[in-house]
């Protein structure tokens, strides 16, 4: 009899240590650890649509995508409200697509409020306030063109301050492989992201496919990727390819907005201001 008290009495204490360990994992990092292993396997692209604002080709495509896109919108234009709004709810990210000097190019490409080399320390400031006041609901921004303002320190360095000061992060579009932007958002401690890869660069359905193929292997590789198209000379191509790669690439990658990514890469947190007075 007292074997079996004995045996009875080790079978609860083994059952009772073995709860207790149980317990211990759970709260240490049961439930919490697998759903932070299953965030860190994701595997997440960006879109971003640049030249949003202006009645482009392509752009009720783009804004009819069934996934997150983030829509690079351009200030003072036609339709640059009409458009942020739209794609604000239909859940999709909006930047400001802020107009830039190129080292090339047309001046009349770059749009009204651009950000030239010859602007003074106020200028540069005033008119990316204006920009952010003029694009409802944006959370970051992005250059349009720039090539030439991305390698210039002193109008960067302004252009980033003011889009921490709102509340924005931003995007190096990379035009320039000089860029200083990823330099400076880290001195500023605001996330260093930028474009990884052109869709549209050759406007060919084909090649942009190419691209879409060559992002998503890279998203795979590297967890993330980020990737510029637009609207406009290519729009009917990229919104295209971009609407059959939603299906082509379902469960290989997780179609994602750039706020998603800083938010989650890069432990991007504030909070967008309200508009000044710099109408």
């Amino acid at each position: 009899m007292m074997k079996e008290k004995r045996k009875h009495y080790r079978f609860i204490a083994g059952c009772m240590a073995l709860l207790i360990v149980i317990h211990g994992a759970i709260l240490a990092g049961g439930p919490t650890a697998a759903a932070s292993e299953s965030t860190s396997n994701h595997k997440r692209l960006a879109i971003i649509i640049d030249d949003v604002g202006n009645d482009m080709k392509g752009t009720p495509e783009i804004l009819a995508m069934p996934i997150k896109l983030t829509v690079a919108v351009m200030p003072f234009l036609q339709t640059t409200k009409k458009d942020a709004i739209a794609a604000h709810e239909k859940g999709m990210d909006v930047i400001v697509h802020m107009p830039m000097e190129p080292k090339k190019g047309r001046p009349e490409w770059l749009g009204p409020g651009a950000i030239t080399s010859n602007l003074t320390d106020e200028e540069v400031r005033s008119r990316v306030e204006k920009a952010i006041d003029d694009v409802p609901y944006a959370i970051g921004m992005n250059n349009h063109m720039g090539s030439k303002i991305t390698s210039d320190k002193r109008i960067m360095s302004i252009v980033l301050d003011v889009c921490k000061e709102r509340g924005l992060f931003f995007v190096d579009s990379r035009t320039n492989f000089r860029s200083v932007v990823g330099e400076l958002a880290i001195s500023k401690n605001m996330p260093p992201v930028g474009n990884d890869i052109f869709l549209d660069d050759q406007n060919s359905k084909q090649h942009i496919r190419k691209q879409m193929d060559l992002a998503a292997r890279r998203a795979i590789d590297k967890e993330i990727c980020v990737v510029i198209g637009h609207v406009g000379h290519s729009g009917m191509n990229t919104s295209a390819v971009v609407r059959e790669s939603v299906s082509r690439l379902q469960g290989q990658v997780e179609f994602v907005g750039i706020g998603d990514l800083v938010r989650e890469v890069w432990n991007w947190h504030a909070t967008p201001t309200l508009p000044t007075d710099n109408k």
